[in-house]
């Protein structure tokens, strides 16, 4: 079985807690007292995740030089990512109406990170992703996602429009994003099973995505401000909309 190595407080604290069977080993800057790395030990120990003291040079060398705050893992690398045919299995288990994030080829690893954020806060049951050109589940998007990786199902798909069409077929709702769009998202009904389509960095939506979208929205913005959003603030933006129609509570 092959490895991986993840960096970060977030990162390695969500997989000691969700995963903590395929953590390998802890690699630790020995010149670390802090209180959040002793609370990181403490899940460690609980655990029984052997912890290695290094200097903070070795880190450097293990992670290329990130931000890597102190500590790496080593974990197993098993399939964390599913696929389309793990669809209708993992949609069949959700009782009440569905929310989805589709992301139509965001390709910045930070982006898909912190769009995993929004999505894991928003309570959304899947984020679907086109398998060619768009960022994969690596180690710089466990970083920015703080620990949303090991929370959300990311499925990637060989075709995302055929995927759309199934899921209009099992009567989910496909609203795409788009600045150009004549409604605004505070006009869409996102109370019924619904998957947001976003598109990737610069180029938005792709044209058969678009084609496939039951209906478009735009976020209204103020005239001279900027033109469009990033990805993950736009996801966000759509997602607690859809979230405050349900009347989501704690």
């Amino acid at each position: 079985m092959t490895e991986e190595l993840i960096h970060g407080l977030h990162a390695v604290t969500a997989a000691l807690e969700y995963e903590a069977d395929q953590v390998r080993g802890l690699w630790v800057e020995r010149q670390r007292r802090d209180g959040r790395i002793q609370a990181l030990l403490d899940i460690a120990s609980r655990q029984g995740v052997v912890v290695h003291p290094v200097d903070r040079a070795e880190l450097d060398r293990l992670t290329g030089g990130a931000r890597h705050q102190g500590v790496v893992a080593r974990l197993a690398l098993r399939q964390r990512t599913l696929g389309e045919a793990d669809l209708p299995t993992l949609l069949a288990a959700v009782e009440g109406p569905l929310l989805l994030l589709v992301l139509d080829g965001v390709q910045d690893p930070h982006n898909l990170g912190a769009c995993l954020r929004s999505a894991a806060a928003a309570g959304v049951h899947a984020v679907i992703a086109p398998a060619d050109r768009s960022a994969s589940l690596n180690a710089t998007v466990r970083k920015v996602a703080c620990g949303a990786a090991e929370i959300v199902p990311f499925v990637s798909v060989t075709n995302l429009a055929r995927t759309l069409r199934a899921l209009q077929e099992q009567g989910i709702w496909i609203v795409g994003a788009a600045g150009e769009a004549g409604d605004s998202l505070y006009e869409v009904d996102f109370t019924p099973s619904t998957a947001i389509v976003l598109g990737g960095e610069e180029k938005g939506l792709r044209r058969l995505t678009r084609e496939v979208c039951d209906r478009l929205a735009q976020i209204p913005m103020v005239d001279g401000g900027v033109e469009s959003l990033n990805v993950s603030v736009a996801a966000g933006v759509f997602l607690f909309e859809a979230q405050r129609q349900r009347g989501v509570r704690n």
